[in-house]
């Protein structure tokens, strides 16, 4: 699974952010995203974003991690009015000339919305985090910066890989014979880790890094920012195995164990 929009980068000795975001890997990442959003997007988290948001027209919706933005065009065809958040240059580009008409696209860093021109201290009704938030860090500052741009009652919807069965390197699949079982294997989940990405194919520069963060982690910034979290959905894969000798039970476990996971909050005041 790759890793979305808004992509935190840090060197190893000094642990630095840089300011552009994905702009090396922004070529391979359109590729495998496109205009429209990958097969994920369009079939599982966009749909269970949309239901949590419950849009109404009129309302002023904030895209954090907007990437390309694949989302402005769903939230347009509701008639609340869009306004996407973009680190990368060259993926704000894109996003620009593909999906200018239907909002508006600026460039900043999450961790500080008051910076960025044209965003206001309480003037959306909704925020964003579409398969972005794990690509980001430090994850309080973040927080606050979205509970400051919600107008009192807005609502915020995060949809990531499930944090608690898919860890980049800390997770796989496994076969257990005498059993006949598909399991799901966790080597590693309270500690809080930032995880180099392995190249994905046809990748031929830049990296990555995901920051794995138990589900406390989400729920308690939330509320530590006057976010209290007020619905779920855990999200399971729309694939299935239609042949092999395992296909029965493949399937079975891509039914129980979540793929992504999809959570709103609320500010309280």
């Amino acid at each position: 699974m790759a890793r979305k929009q808004y992509k935190a980068h840090f060197t190893t000795k000094t642990q630095q952010i840089t300011r552009a975001g994905w702009d090396p890997l922004a070529h391979w990442y359109d590729g495998w995203v496109g205009k429209d959003g990958s097969h994920h997007h369009r079939q599982l988290a966009i749909p269970s974003l949309l239901e949590l948001l419950h849009l109404q027209a009129g309302e002023d919706v904030l895209d954090i991690g907007a990437g390309q933005g694949v989302l402005a065009p769903y939230i347009a065809r509701t008639q609340a009015n869009y306004v996407g958040v973009e680190v990368s240059p060259r993926l704000l580009r894109l996003a620009r000339q593909r999906h200018g008409n239907t909002g508006t696209f600026l460039q900043g860093d999450a961790r500080y919305l008051a910076r960025i021109p044209g965003i206001q201290q309480a003037s959306f009704d909704a925020a964003v985090f579409l398969l972005s938030i794990q690509d980001m860090n430090p994850l309080q500052p973040i927080m606050d910066a979205v509970a400051w741009a919600l107008r009192g009652g807005g609502r915020i919807v995060i949809v990531m890989t499930h944090p608690c069965f898919r860890i980049p390197r800390q997770s796989g699949w496994g076969w257990q014979e005498d059993r006949k079982l598909q399991y799901r294997r966790i080597d590693r989940y309270l500690t809080p880790l930032t995880i180099p990405m392995k190249p994905y194919p046809g990748q031929t520069q830049g990296t990555t890094l995901s920051f794995h963060r138990p589900l406390e982690h989400y729920v308690n910034g939330l509320a530590r920012s006057g976010l209290l979290l007020d619905q779920m959905r855990e999200i399971t894969t729309y694939k299935t195995t239609s042949q092999g000798p395992h296909s029965h039970a493949e399937n079975l476990a891509h039914q129980e164990i979540p793929l992504f996971l999809a959570i709103r909050a609320r500010k309280t005041t």
